[in-house]
């Protein structure tokens, strides 16, 4: 165990979870082998080429890599890179070293940490990169099943070498099918279909790929013997070369041309094959995280290392170029795999069976491989990966959907490349349209017209906000907003700094800035009041005020609140404060006034105090805010789910004093007051037991601030005295902690006319008397 956690497997190793991951090893292996013989026979080299890179793309990559889920191997996706380079190199030794230049070359990726470029591929291409395996899968298995075999396993391209197509491959089938590989391969089908239906793999003890193999196996010896048509000869079987004894299998290693070193156009090819091979790697190893079910996130820049170090060893002892191969790693997955033991275990199995056992991996049908490749392309290509995709908009849609067709028809590396492509045009869309957010603000000293610049501003941008400057009115307020930006291209600053000096002052427009930095050259300046002035309060009525707090809450519910520079109000207020209203709310540290009304410093006069009950000092605080300071505004805010009035209408008719049930000596003063504003509530607590409820307790409080109200007119002289001469108005409302709603009660009311209001902006009284 020691030595499995020293070469790097991460958590606890228990004899269940090595169980598991030998056994995916072994299904991975059954398929990796006719896909790396496969590969070889299409890229013309050597079979036995394919079987090394397999070997050492599982034990010597799988042993350094960090990914736990990844297989590597020789990959369908190179196979037109080998076959262009070959014919540029000419010979298979020239080949090899430009393979182990490739390996270098990814070692020192690895070590410059260019792992991360894979990032910069969107989620959507990836998504499309995932479903194109999957239909190629699905493609590519359809005629080996029937046992139409004109092309090996591993011949992943639309266009192949044979000249033909995808889809003219699958024509092929209905002149040419074999009767017992396709009788295997559907039942292979069927078999797989029932195992995850019917969950058989937990019912058996036995993987499904595992059973399909033996079946296969057993159903090719059985046509053997019926003999005719249902035979099923080499060709749609398994072909591992036989080595007659050790000699030969050594024999069947080849060396790189080392003279072919001083040939440029070997480091040319090697660098060729290295991007190729590191971008697939990249792009596979982003997949396979994305399905991993323990999300875990692989190491990139130590898969370039890992998979650097396997491309030397391969071309040193004649292999193919190596990749993380998504096929692989899928099936390895779904076939229980946690950790890396099961790629390592794969690779010691290609070794092994081919020295030791080659004769009878060459029993096993294609048709039932191709069933399990068939399956994991269904896997990999879900229906609901399209409808999941499409839900998201289509411009997550359609890079997905130009990915998978392009990796379809082409392959993988143009393939991302034109994903990524209709990912970007995507963006150059949004900006050309969207450079900035307008959003329209209602300040104390009027309308202002709010530009929210985008994170990034072009001159592709230009024409779009040239256009909405042209379409502001006259006279109108203009605030433009670059704090979200990190770049803005001089095109639009020359615009900005043309239309704000030249062009508003002709068309009396006044434009403010904010956000921009210092190197951009424009000076931050607001040129609007976005604060309670003297000229402000004493040109605002009460209706007027009340209509700023109604809006301001308004703007709190829905999340829109106004863009404030609080430093430059600071600054502004500091040789006086001219509040609009007063406001009398309670300590409840949901009901803070300044926030429910979206206001800023030096807006309002804010008095709180538990159950918004009114003593001779908040009087006195009242009458200085409005007699002496100009407050146009008196608010008695109150709101549900208060603790002040729970505690009020719990303690009603309670023959315990306050203090020894509480411990507060001086709550009373509040609780006595608060139940002032009920004449029968001791009555209905008597006469009703559930009248306790939440919505009862909101009642009392909506009922507390009309009295509360009531008695402020009663009891200050001067506060009636401003009310009856129109110069300032008192308004009972309650706030509701839920839904964040301010509504306005009219019997606590006096002073205004409310007929302009909508009907959802008033809170009916209720049953309850005051």
């Amino acid at each position: 165990m020691s030595v499995l956690k020293g070469i790097g497997f991460n958590g606890a190793i228990d004899r269940r979870d090595m169980a598991s991951n030998l056994v995916s090893g072994l299904i991975v292996f059954l398929v990796a082998l006719p896909l790396c013989l496969g590969v070889a026979l299409a890229s013309g080299t050597p079979l036995f080429a394919g079987i090394v890179s397999g070997v050492i793309g599982g034990v010597i990559v799988g042993l350094i890599s960090g990914s736990q889920t990844s297989v590597s191997g020789p990959s369908p996706g190179q196979v037109a890179v080998v076959i262009a380079q070959m014919s540029i190199l000419g010979r298979f030794d020239v080949f090899l070293a430009a393979l182990v230049v490739s390996g270098l070359v990814q070692i020192l990726f690895g070590v410059i940490r260019a792992g991360t470029l894979s990032a910069f591929v969107p989620n959507n291409v990836i998504k499309g990169l995932l479903a194109a395996i999957g239909v190629i899968l699905i493609l590519k298995q359809i005629p080996h099943i029937v046992g139409h075999d004109t092309d090996p396993e591993g011949e992943m391209a639309f266009i192949q070498p044979d000249k033909e197509t995808t889809f003219t491959e699958l024509l092929g089938i209905f002149g040419d099918f074999h009767q017992g590989a396709a009788l295997i391969g559907i039942i292979s089908l069927l078999m797989l279909f029932a195992w995850d239906r019917y969950k058989l793999g937990s019912r058996l003890g036995m993987p499904a790929a595992l059973a399909v193999v033996l079946v296969g196996v057993v159903g090719k010896l059985l046509f053997n013997l019926v003999g005719g048509n249902w035979a099923i000869e080499a060709s749609h079987l398994v072909q591992v070369p036989v080595a007659g004894n050790l000699n030969e299998f050594i024999g069947s290693f080849q060396w790189p041309d080392f003279s072919a070193f001083l040939s440029p156009k070997v480091y040319l090819s090697g660098l060729t094959i290295a991007i190729v091979s590191s971008i697939e790697t990249l792009l596979n190893l982003e997949a396979i995280d994305k399905i991993d079910p323990q999300r875990r996130k692989s190491p990139q820049n130590q898969e370039l290392l890992a998979q650097g170090v396997g491309n030397v060893l391969a071309g040193l002892v004649g292999g193919l170029p190596i990749a993380s191969v998504i096929v692989r790693s899928k099936l390895n997955i779904e076939s229980g795999a946690t950790n890396k033991l099961s790629a390592i275990f794969h690779g010691i199995l290609l070794i092994l069976c081919v020295l030791i056992v080659p004769q009878y991996l060459n029993l096993i049908p294609l048709s039932c491989l191709a069933a399990i490749l068939f399956v994991t392309g269904v896997k990999l290509a879900r229906p609901q990966l399209f409808v999941e995709t499409w839900k998201s908009g289509l411009s997550q849609f359609l890079p997905f959907f130009a990915t998978m067709i392009a990796i379809v028809l082409t392959d993988l590396l143009t393939g991302i490349i034109i994903g990524v492509a209709v990912s970007l045009a995507f963006i150059l869309y949004r900006n050309l349209k969207r450079p900035m957010q307008i959003v329209i603000e209602n300040h104390l000293g009027g309308e202002v017209i709010r530009f929210d610049l985008a994170n990034q501003v072009s001159f592709l941008n230009r024409a779009s906000m040239q256009e909405e400057f042209e379409k502001l009115p006259r006279g109108a307020h203009l605030m433009i907003d670059a704090s979200g930006s990190y770049f803005i291209d001089t095109d639009i600053l020359d615009l900005i700094r043309d239309f704000s000096s030249n062009v508003a002052p002709l068309r009396g427009i006044k434009v403010s800035l904010n956000g921009f930095q210092d190197h951009y050259d424009l000076k931050n300046q607001i040129q609007y009041i976005d604060y309670s002035s003297r000229e402000l309060q004493e040109k605002i009525t009460p209706e007027q005020a009340l209509r700023v707090l109604l809006d301001g809450s308004e703007r709190f519910r829905e999340g829109r609140q106004l863009s404030r520079d609080f430093t430059r109000i600071v600054s502004a207020t500091s040789a006086g404060q001219h509040p609009m209203a007063v406001v009398l709310s309670c300590i409840d540290s949901r009901s803070p006034a300044e926030l429910i009304f979206d206001l800023g410093i030096g807006d309002i006069f804010s008095i709180r105090i538990a159950g918004n009950i009114s003593g001779p000092k908040v009087l006195g605080s009242m009458e200085y805010g409005t007699a002496v300071a100009g407050a146009k505004l008196l608010v008695v805010l109150g709101h549900t789910r208060c603790g002040a009035v729970t505690a009020a209408v719990n303690f009603a008719g309670s023959v315990e004093s306050i203090e020894k049930q509480t411990g507060c000596q001086h709550l009373h003063a509040v609780i006595d007051r608060i139940q002032q504003s009920f004449d029968t509530i001791q009555t209905m607590i008597q006469t009703d037991a559930g009248s306790k409820t939440p919505e009862f307790v909101d009642e009392v409080a909506a009922n507390n601030v009309v009295y509360t109200a009531r008695q402020i007119m009663q009891r200050s002289e001067t506060i009636r005295n401003l009310v009856d001469e129109h110069r300032i108005a008192v308004v009972a409302g309650i706030y509701d902690v839920g839904s964040g709603r301010v509504r306005i009660i009219p019997e606590g009311t006096f002073g205004l006319d409310l007929s302009s209001l909508p009907a959802d902006n008033f809170k009916e009284l209720a049953q309850c008397e005051v």
